[in-house]
């Protein structure tokens, strides 16, 4: 099963011919290396040789065969499921790779799992990389956004291959060296709960448009499409326009409407609320959003919940261009956001894991490729050239004018929704983190009082440093 020439040295080779593997693996060809691609499946390998055509591509699916036909020192890129199948590939690899050859794991794996395996392969002498990848089948055909940590040596040996293959902004590269040990995966494992956090707020806009305004497909269609135009620009409104207009095969209708309206995770959003808890960084927008796939999944529960409380609809009778308007800026500020509990996220875990992130550089390669590439990035990446150790990006003036000049709106969108029983939850969590962070004095006393008085735990004084216990029931 495998190509002619076979006793080539191959520059790189890829383990996993699905459809981000095989993707990738063509862009590299398409940019000059010659590679080589395995898989346990002949199918996948069958389907990879069709497309390579006159390419410089090694098809097979014998690991021992791929793995003699590389370079040495091999550099091999993992793009397998997160979890068991990652240990069983290197496993299976231990026999036939030697010291100084380099594997990059370029899934979704969890961070912490990435230092692990970081550690214990360095210790036979094996470069092991973490690297995120987003963008998708297309991201990875024609250029994504690439996440990598781990060895800055490890890196440039790759440097050349992932730069030619990453998206471009302006002619720049969407790929940086971001950081020891697990760094890119912690990166891309935010880039998810942001990702999260946005598909969620688009959801309420939709909810909103089309339960309150009644919009049709068509006007759901062009109002995304209008809101893509402007500071809102990115690429999940501009798919989300994209999907109002796609007409059902089966049905004639729009496919959206027959589409179920459950949503389910595969891990990587719940990863991020996870560790910002133990970093104890609020990211309430990632939170609510994990919250609410978890919550979708409960259909015939929400059926059953909805009769018995049944709210009385309400005719909207206001002004519709208006809330309309509101909506938008409400979105674009609950956007801000969500993008701040993110980079906030990724500023504590900098210093606490030791990565000493760039964040102008997140932002960077951000702008293009990824899922959540935004205009609003731009904005980022300036903030971070000018303060780099920015501990959240509300402490900026002019980011925070953006929030200031259309946080009214989201309170009036909120109170709309509110009053006419639509659910908007992640709306809800920015105004709430907003008023929050905006609150000179927080209740946090009370709840360090009612600790003290349960569980003498203790609490501090304005008026002293220390810690201080009391008898709450004497005297």
């Amino acid at each position: 099963m495998e190509k002619a020439n076979s006793k080539q040295a191959y520059e790189i080779g890829m383990i996993g011919l699905g459809i981000m593997g095989r993707n990738l693996l063509l862009n590299m060809a398409d940019h000059g290396f010659s590679v080589a691609g395995y898989d346990n499946d002949p199918a996948k390998v069958d389907a990879l040789r069709k497309e390579a055509e006159k390419r410089d591509i090694h098809c097979t699916d014998n690991l021992r065969g791929f793995i003699s036909v590389l370079r040495i020192p091999r550099a091999v890129i993992m793009l397998v499921p997160a979890g068991a199948p990652v240990d069983s590939v290197i496993k299976d690899m231990s026999g036939l790779i030697q010291k100084g050859d380099l594997i990059i794991d370029s899934g979704n794996s969890y961070f912490k799992d990435t230092n692990l395996r970081t550690i214990r392969l360095k210790e036979k002498g094996i470069q092991y990389m973490g690297m995120g990848i987003s963008g998708g089948e297309e991201g990875a055909r024609h250029g994504a956004s690439i996440m990598p940590g781990g060895e800055k040596e490890a890196y440039e040996r790759v440097r050349p291959v992932l730069e030619a293959v990453s998206a471009k902004v302006n002619d720049v590269p969407c790929v940086a060296y971001l950081g020891p040990l697990s760094a890119g995966h912690f990166v891309k494992m935010v880039h998810n709960g942001i990702e999260y956090g946005i598909m969620q707020l688009i959801s309420e806009t939709y909810a909103l448009m089309k339960q309150v305004l009644g919009f049709s497909e068509d006007e759901l269609q062009k109002t995304y499409g209008n809101w893509n135009k402007g500071e809102l620009n990115g690429y999940l409104l501009e798919i989300t326009s994209n999907i109002f207009g796609k007409v059902d095969d089966k049905t004639g209708n729009r496919l959206i409407d027959e589409i179920l309206d459950v949503a389910r995770q595969k891990g990587t959003g719940m990863w991020t609320s996870q560790s910002a808890m133990e970093l104890q960084v609020p990211v309430p927008n990632i939170d609510m959003a994990v919250a609410m796939r978890d919550l979708s999944v409960f259909e015939e529960q929400r059926e059953i919940v909805g009769k018995i409380f049944q709210y009385q609809e309400r005719q909207f009778t206001g002004d519709r261009e208006k809330l309309l308007t509101q909506l938008r800026k409400a979105f674009y500020v609950s956007m801000l956001t969500t993008y701040t509990q993110g980079f906030a996220l990724l500023t504590v875990a900098s210093g606490k894991y030791g990565y000493r992130l760039d964040l102008e550089a997140v932002a960077r390669i951000w702008r293009g490729g990824c899922i959540i590439r935004a205009a609003i990035l731009e904005d980022i990446k300036v903030v971070f050239h000018s303060k780099p150790n920015l501990g959240n990006l509300l402490l900026d003036p002019k980011f925070s004018q953006k929030i200031k000049e259309n946080q009214e709106d989201l309170r009036q969108i909120v109170c709309t929704a509110s009053s006419m029983g639509i659910p908007i939850p992640g709306l809800m969590a920015s105004l709430g983190y907003l008023d929050a962070f905006r609150s000179s004095w927080l209740p946090a006393n009370l709840i360090q009082a009612q600790r003290d008085y349960f569980g003498a735990h203790t609490y501090e004084r304005i008026d002293a440093k220390g810690t201080y216990h009391t008898e709450w029931q004497k005297g």
